[in-house]
């Protein structure tokens, strides 16, 4: 494992359950860091998650010391994309906190998209 911090779960954490196999899922990817899968509730015709393997709430609580895993993240979020069909782009979302209306307290990121360009603000 390359992360800094030793591996840590939440023995009730909805995201640690689904990345130790507790709860089914419909896995796209998953190594020793990261599990990706798909969002029970879509929000597009394509829509999963990569979460880091390790227990951390949400960027508030990531640290300099996680970035190997989120470098992970973001370093697979293209193939992965690609892999589910979507060759035209996609967007990658991060809820972070109460405001940013997260609703599971395990950093995760969304990888979204489908055949029609995405609804909502454009953000340069």
């Amino acid at each position: 494992m390359t992360t800094a911090q030793p591996l840590y779960q939440k023995p009730d954490c909805l995201f640690c359950k689904i990345t130790r196999g507790e709860i089914p899922s419909r896995k796209v990817y998953e190594d020793e860091e990261v599990f990706a899968f798909h969002d029970i509730h879509p929000a597009t015709p394509v829509h999963f998650m990569i979460v880091p393997r390790v227990h951390v709430d949400n960027l508030y609580d990531a640290g300099l010391e996680y970035q190997a895993v989120l470098g992970r993240i973001l370093g697979l979020a293209g193939r992965l994309a690609r892999e589910q069909g979507l060759d035209d782009g996609f967007r990658v979302v991060i809820n972070n906190g109460r405001v940013g209306r997260q609703e599971v307290y395990h950093l995760h990121v969304h990888i979204m998209g489908g055949p029609e360009p995405l609804s909502g603000p454009r953000t340069a």
